[in-house]
């Protein structure tokens, strides 16, 4: 038998260490390999803290008398390593219930040396590293499991489901995740209030790793329970400051929000920046609105309010809310002779240019002129492969459609992406 290397997958000797102070006994077990069937290189120490320097191996064999380790201390310093190497202990000493404790302590098989013979050896060799490999494998299984349950529950968090009455209405959100393809903390939300009014939300947590999923997730719940609580809409966002510089791992962190409210007969609404993009008003020739009352981010500390900015619309329209991931997105190709990212924010900092406002706005016109289902999805897909891979930010987008007076029912759909393997 030989293993594969986990690397290459070339088939290489079985990798073993003998740690055992006694010559006599350590020359035995070379001439047992010899006489095996078992394809093996051997390295030896003498102690246990010589074995600790050589543990990148595939099977480790074990004396529980050592000069600097007596009984099970050794198997337990071994162990406490973590090594991925399986642990045979190959002693002496004849106590059934001292080879239980071994296994319980760790060790794949308890052997007795003179008991045991070639064949055995190698069989013993060859099944431990098979069981440490299964143990790796089920542990690596679980691991990805807990870790899709964690997904899970953010997704739940982050990326609710609108809580929406009117039928005519559209909504579609879509969520593409970036850096190590986890969610981070962007988030939105869509509430219908009790007076027919409604609520939306998109924001972004600065930063992208747990701690930012975590109070993504938070500030989305505080929002939602705001607007259910019937909180006026220019107390929500000083309220959610508050939640978030309570809630923050560290002092610097910082939010960007940018939230909607929608009139009951949908012909106005009331925009508050805090230090967010402006929706985009989305048709064949899409533009973003122009901010007049943008506000600082939550958690700036400046001493500065936000107000609302309010927006006519007419007859039928289509809103897009939308983080600044799909803005950072870069064109594939680097451009050549280009500047240093400090000499043009356009361009990030291995000189590819960056899609921006005006490369975002020619995507979302382009994809809507071919109409409005999945358009989210359209635009995500348009975004991720002119980027050519996954984002290094993550972008969540949130598109409302009203059909103005033609009757009929909105549009629904959500669009959660795989940085790495949708497309």
């Amino acid at each position: 038998m030989s293993a594969n290397d986990e690397t290459t997958g070339e088939v290489r000797p079985v990798r073993v260490l003998i740690v055992d102070d006694d010559d006599g006994d350590a020359l035995l077990v070379e001439e047992l390999f010899a006489d095996s069937a078992l394809d093996v290189t051997l390295d030896r120490a003498r102690s246990i803290d010589e074995a600790l320097g050589r543990l990148d191996v595939d099977c480790i064999l074990l004396d529980l008398g050592l000069p600097d380790s007596s009984g099970l201390a050794g198997v337990e310093r071994i162990h406490a390593t973590g090594t991925g190497a399986a642990l045979v202990v190959l002693t002496g000493m004849t106590s059934t219930d001292l080879g239980v404790e071994a296994v319980a302590a760790g060790a794949q098989d308890y052997l007795v040396k003179h008991e045991v013979d070639a064949d055995l050896l190698a069989r013993s060799v060859r099944y431990a590293v098979q069981r440490r490999l299964s143990d790796e494998q089920a542990r690596t299984i679980y691991k990805s499991s807990v870790r899709a349950q964690e997904t899970a529950r953010l997704e739940r968090a982050l990326l609710p489901t609108p809580s929406i009455v009117d039928q005519r209405l559209s909504v579609l959100v879509g969520y593409l995740p970036g850096g190590d393809g986890l969610l981070g903390g962007d988030f939105y939300d869509v509430v219908e209030r009790e007076d027919g009014s409604l609520a939306c939300v998109i924001g972004d947590v600065a930063g992208h790793g747990p701690d930012e999923a975590a109070l993504g997730a938070t500030l989305r719940t505080a929002w939602r329970t705001l607007v259910l609580a019937d909180v006026e809409p220019e107390r929500i966002l000083p309220l959610l400051e508050k939640v978030m510089l309570n809630e923050r791992s560290r002092p610097e962190t910082f939010t960007t929000l940018c939230q909607l409210v929608i009139s009951a007969d949908r012909t106005s609404a009331d925009l508050f920046l805090a230090g967010h993009h402006a929706p985009i008003l989305v048709s064949d020739q899409s533009r973003a609105i122009d901010p007049t009352h943008r506000g600082r981010a939550l958690g700036i500390p400046v001493d500065s309010p936000w107000s609302a900015q309010r927006l006519e619309l007419d007859g039928s329209w289509w809103l897009m809310l939308y983080t600044d991931g799909l803005l950072e997105a870069t064109v594939r190709e680097p451009v050549e002779d280009s500047p240093r990212v400090e000499d043009d924010p356009r361009r990030d900092r291995g000189g590819r240019s960056r899609i921006g406002i005006d490369g975002l706005l020619a995507a979302v016109s382009a994809e809507f002129r071919d109409g409005t289902d999945e358009l989210v999805e359209r635009i995500l897909r348009t975004v991720h492969a002119v980027h050519g891979g996954r984002l290094v930010d993550d972008a969540a987008v949130l598109i409302l459609g009203w059909p103005g007076c033609d009757a009929g029912v909105g549009q629904r759909s959500a669009t959660l992406a795989d940085s790495e393997d949708w497309g």
